[in-house]
């Protein structure tokens, strides 16, 4: 399942809230982030960032 780098891959409500609540709301801005600045936001656990991580490697970026 090819991911769009427009919107947010499926990783769970709580994940998805965090992220638009910091502003992010596109996979595209999520390249280059620190996953530990990420991994800050309530309801962004291992599992949502390793779907943010792989959905970013099938464009070839990657979070920071």
């Amino acid at each position: 399942m090819e991911s769009s780098l427009g919107i947010l891959p499926k990783i769970g409500a709580p994940a998805t809230r965090a992220l638009n609540n910091a502003g992010y709301t596109a996979l595209s801005e999520l390249a280059g982030v620190p996953r530990a600045e990420l991994a800050k936001l309530h309801g962004v656990g291992p599992k949502a960032l390793e779907i943010i991580q792989s959905a970013l490697e099938e464009h070839t970026l990657s979070l920071g």
